[in-house]
């Protein structure tokens, strides 16, 4: 691939959306072609996908069929905004990916981690990113940060109890340990500002490293 694929991850409220968009245009100002996308979503037919999945009052979906849901998203954005954009050489930057789906449904939700890989292999025929930025934080911060925004959406992820969104944040602590190359972990507690630079030195580090 031409391009550069870098995710963002986290649990709710970590502030990863906002620290995106920040860097997307600060990266644009410095000259790069830059698209932002997200996951589920980001093309038409997976952003339907998402209406199903994120529905709050789909509180019957069964936890494989989430999972499946999330992969069948999740290729058809890779075919409809990821890979074509990447073909193009530009630098993608997408709100979630796989490692989404291993903590949420393999972890949290207990269908197995290697279970979920194997199906998102399938999906993404093996496509992983370059860089995965981990938002940290505690998950009570976040959801306090979610009840405090009348602009957030809500869905269906906000109505776990508490000790889900820890087991989330294990997870992801769990991955960044196994893959410390690919997942930086940034200290998502601080402020905007904070967090924001954090998350840019990572990020011009690492392209500088590509050159």
């Amino acid at each position: 691939m031409k391009g550069t694929f870098i995710t963002f991850e986290g649990g709710e409220g970590a502030g990863k959306t906002t620290v995106l968009q920040t860097i997307k245009e600060k990266l644009e100002q410095v000259g790069y072609d830059v698209i932002r996308t997200r996951e589920p979503g980001g093309g038409v037919i997976a952003e339907k996908v998402r209406e199903i999945i994120l529905d709050p009052e789909h509180t019957e979906m069964d936890k494989r069929t989430e999972a499946l849901l999330y992969a069948a998203a999740r290729r058809q954005h890779l075919v409809e905004t990821v890979l074509p954009e990447l073909e193009k050489g530009t630098l993608v930057l997408c709100d979630r990916f796989v490692d989404s789906s291993l903590v949420y449904q393999g972890v949290a939700r207990g269908i197995g981690v290697d279970e979920v890989l194997q199906m998102n292999l399938f999906a993404t025929a093996g496509l992983m990113p370059s860089l995965t930025l981990l938002f940290d934080l505690d998950p009570k911060v976040g959801l306090a940060r979610i009840s405090g925004n009348n602009g957030r959406e809500n869905n269906r992820l906000d109505q776990e109890k508490l000790d889900f969104h820890y087991r989330v944040r294990e997870a992801y602590q769990s991955l960044a340990k196994r893959e410390p190359e690919r997942i930086q972990t940034i200290d998502a507690e601080g402020d905007l500002e904070q967090v924001v630079q954090q998350t840019w030195e990572t990020i011009a580090a690492f392209l500088e490293n590509k050159k």
